[in-house]
């Protein structure tokens, strides 16, 4: 797999190279760029690479003109120059999927944005039917990703030709493929529409979103495990975090939830026992069968944890009248999505008709601020939905 110009990836690893990077980046004002974490590898993931691809010729919408660099966050202490160029003014930066890039980037090394330009947000803004970069690039450019890589290890020094080849093209044909956008955006008449989506990513306060909290009551094999039984399973769980935690692994890498669940159901009182466990490997069970014991014996003195609430999504905790409109709502979004061949969340996320139907927005000023309610979609949807509130305060006089 190699680019249309066939050229290799500079790699940035000295504080020198990145300087000098960053020097001829201020003369771009348009850049690609992705990462790679070692999420499949670490409890703490981190940003393990950083793609940026430009245009060094007299086209980027040609292949053959993008330049690709690949910068090293493991060998680099201080990628505060990236950082301060990243949030130029007049620097627009082309992720695909840029959500989880930008937390990442943020969370990392404090990095924000002043311009974005979402290939995959644009992808489905126009309805098309495949819009993982893997399949855009078989479909529009003829590149086909090895698609192995995506599970390697980037957290590993050094970087396999593989790797390197699979993360530059995670970037090459970024403005390529933006220039493909712009022009069928414009064509169906919705680049306003993704401006305004590409403006709500740069607006996402990334300092206010929490942290996915780890429970044990996430684990889907909960169902399966007696309910008498779910206070050693939580045992297990706290046991399998603190080992995760200590070897800097991922949990399922120490032990499958099906396993923890085989263990707080069956209660083995040896390590012999432990060996009839499918999934337990004999490995796991020298290991960690005298630390499984001592936690099977403690969550068995454990109190037995509350219930979490039944049903706890936003929307069911509404009260009936705003849940009415919300319904209300939801139908009108799925008819729209329907009518122009885009998914439900592309018109109005879940979130936004919430907001709306408790608001229960009487004008067009009563919109304004609701979260993703831009001024294209304010203009675009607002009627719409105040009509639609509207018919159903008719409908239901008393709501």
């Amino acid at each position: 797999m190699t680019t249309q110009n066939g050229s290799n990836p500079t790699l940035i690893y000295t504080p020198k190279a990145l300087n000098q990077l960053v020097a001829h980046l201020r003369r771009q004002s348009l850049l690609a760029l992705d990462t790679e974490s070692d999420s499949l590898y670490s409890y703490y993931s981190k940003v393990c690479l950083i793609q940026i691809s430009v245009c060094d010729g007299s086209d980027a919408a040609h292949p053959s003109d993008i330049v690709d660099y690949l910068v090293d966050p493991l060998r680099l202490n201080d990628l505060s120059p990236l950082g301060a160029l990243f949030s130029t003014p007049g620097l627009e930066v082309v992720m695909h999927a840029a959500d989880n890039d930008m937390l990442m980037l943020y969370r990392h090394f404090g990095f924000t944005f002043s311009r974005i330009f979402d290939t995959q947000l644009a992808a489905r803004i126009l309805g098309w039917k495949h819009v993982g970069l893997a399949a855009i690039l078989e479909e529009r450019f003829g590149i086909v990703s090895d698609k192995r890589m995506q599970r390697t290890n980037w957290g590993k020094r050094p970087l396999m030709p593989q790797q390197i080849a699979y993360a530059q093209m995670d970037t090459h044909y970024l403005l390529p493929l933006r220039a493909l956008l712009i022009d069928e955006l414009k064509a169906k008449q919705r680049w306003e529409e993704a401006q305004d989506a590409f403006q709500h990513l740069v607006d996402i306060d990334f300092a206010a979103r929490p942290v996915e909290e780890r429970t044990f009551w996430n684990m889907k094999v909960v169902k399966e495990v007696p309910r008498e039984h779910h206070g050693i399973l939580e045992a297990l769980w706290h046991w399998r975090e603190d080992e995760a935690r200590h070897q800097d692994r991922p949990p399922f890498k120490i032990m499958n939830d099906s396993v923890l669940a085989a263990l707080a159901t069956r209660l083995p009182a040896n390590e012999n026992d432990m060996r009839s466990i499918h999934g337990l490997s004999d490995h796991q069970v020298r290991r960690y069968g005298s630390a499984l014991l001592h936690t099977l014996r403690d969550g068995r003195r454990r109190r037995l944890p509350s219930l979490p609430e039944n049903d706890s999504r936003p929307e069911h905790m509404l009260e009936k009248t705003a849940l009415a409109r919300f319904d209300a709502l939801r139908k009108w979004r799925s008819d729209k999505a329907r009518t122009r061949g885009v998914t439900a969340d592309i018109v109005l996320t879940n979130a936004t008709l919430l907001a709306i139907a408790q608001r229960n927005p009487q004008t067009l000023a009563d919109l304004e601020g609701i979260p993703d309610m831009g001024p294209w979609k304010l203009r675009t949807y607002g009627p719409e939905i105040l009509a639609t509130l509207e018919i159903y305060q008719t409908q239901h006089p008393a709501g």
